[in-house]
């Protein structure tokens, strides 16, 4: 990892649909140069892969929330797969801190967000949730 690597990272960050010949320009060097190093950075998984950022309430999606999960600990590893089950749930990780899960989650409106809640509050091990609806992103990319 050097400072190529880096910056090629640096533009996929911002647009993953940047062209080579772009890159290369803007980083001073070859086309063929950014497509191995691309390819090296996929194949060593530090490039794991490309995504695409959504305006979530143009796609009817109102409330965006993080929710703070804490389980039993006997019950953590069944408690992982089923939040990693649930079609709300955009993003899902194990944390230190205040809770042991952490969620992305996606509803249509505030009466999808209770009846979500409802459902975690009732799978097995679950000892608390703590729902934050994001109001505004003010950052979201590298």
């Amino acid at each position: 990892m050097d400072k190529l690597d880096l910056g090629i990272i640096g533009i996929l960050s911002k647009n993953s649909r940047t062209p080579f010949m772009e890159m290369g320009r803007k980083l001073k060097v070859s086309e063929s140069t950014i497509r191995k190093r691309v390819s090296n950075l996929e194949n060593e998984s530090i490039i794991k892969k490309y995504s695409l950022v959504v305006d979530t309430n143009k796609i009817g999606f109102e409330n965006v929330a993080l929710i703070g999960i804490d389980v039993v600990p006997e019950k953590y590893l069944d408690v992982a797969k089923k939040l990693t089950e649930l079609d709300e749930v955009k993003f899902a990780a194990s944390s230190t801190g205040d809770h042991m899960f952490m969620l992305e989650v996606w509803t249509r409106n505030g009466e999808e967000l209770r009846a979500l809640s409802n459902k975690l509050k009732g799978l097995d091990g679950i000892t608390r949730i703590c729902p934050a609806i994001i109001k505004e992103t003010l950052k979201g990319t590298l």
